[in-house]
């Protein structure tokens, strides 16, 4: 029996694409990740840190201001009826061990987690570390508009309200706004919560590029127990960390913007190309994505044939 062909051409050219696995932002993409250089980004994060302390201690205190902001939130949540700061700090400044770890854990850990999760990104996966780097910036950077525009007393500073200031009660540096270190830091900038800020973006990252389940797990358990800690040493109220998590989606969002994708969807190491995109299940058999449609011919029996063209079918020849 005869059997129909049609010619096809075996050297398509397919120009390259500037989408990434981000989608159709990638064209406004303003730079693709490049490969880290150790010193540049320990300058960096140690003159952004320098400048962000700078910025956040020149913000004039408004004492009175920044307590009557405090007044309104300690209301309103009472409104909402989730006013709990209050008797978390009483129960766990009952428990000697428990409120002088946690002084140490708001001392500490804010700096320490942080840097080390820093330091696993350049290590491990350089390919997505400016992306996340960026998200931790701008998080950091748009929390100096908070500070400046909000001014907010914490609720230890409150007066008439009871709040126990667990840092001068148990002698602890557990915050460098109590004690003998309150004149180096504003008081009074205590909305957005950079604590939650910070260890939301630990534990978001951690849970999105770890693979052991229980590195993912305590990724997740850090900015939860961070919540603890802020209200039970009473230097936040709760709002205050909804502050945090704006900021920090405000970050994720500028960081999208610029690389042209989700962080973590970026490649792990610099230079490696995104992994394609799937097959679309409802295009016929044979289908080139972004290629012309197939063409449907005739063999001399009649019967259907689906081929491929480059641009329009060639005359068909038959093989007798």
């Amino acid at each position: 029996m005869g059997e129909t062909t049609v010619k096809t051409s075996e050297s398509r050219t397919t120009p390259s694409s500037p989408i990434v696995a981000g989608g159709g932002w990638a064209r406004l993409r303003v730079r693709a990740p490049r490969r880290p250089r150790i010193w540049f980004e320990i300058l960096l994060i140690a003159v952004s840190y320098w400048i962000y302390s700078l910025i956040r201690n020149a913000v004039p205190e408004q004492k009175a201001q920044a307590l009557r902001n405090a007044d309104w939130i300690w209301q309103a949540e009472h409104s909402l009826g989730l006013a709990f700061e209050q008797t978390v700090n009483h129960a766990v400044n009952s428990v000697t061990w428990l409120i002088v770890s946690m002084n140490y854990y708001y001392a500490t850990l804010h700096f320490i987690v942080t840097i080390g999760v820093l330091v696993w990104l350049y290590r491990g996966q350089p390919g997505r570390y400016a992306a996340f780097r960026t998200v931790l910036f701008a998080t950091t950077g748009v929390a100096l508009v908070g500070y400046y525009l909000y001014p907010l007393a914490p609720p230890r500073l409150m007066s008439g309200q009871n709040f126990v200031d667990t840092v001068l009660v148990h002698h602890t540096w557990g915050s460098m706004a109590s004690g003998n270190l309150k004149n180096m830091s504003n008081q009074y900038a205590a909305m957005p919560s950079m604590h939650i800020g910070w260890s939301l973006w630990c534990g978001v990252t951690i849970f999105l590029l770890a693979k052991a389940p229980w590195a993912r797990i305590l990724g997740l358990l850090y900015p939860a127990a961070t919540l603890v800690v802020i209200v039970a040493t009473a230097n936040h109220f709760w709002l205050d960390a909804v502050g945090g998590v704006i900021c920090l989606a405000f970050g994720f969002a500028v960081s999208y913007v610029w690389y042209g994708s989700r962080p973590h969807k970026l490649p792990k190491l610099v230079g490696q190309a995104a992994a394609p995109a799937a097959p679309d299940a409802s295009a016929p058999q044979g289908a080139v994505p972004g290629g012309p449609p197939p063409v449907a011919v005739a063999d001399r029996d009649g019967a259907g044939k689906t081929e491929e063209t480059e641009d329009a079918p060639e005359p068909l020849s038959s093989a007798r």
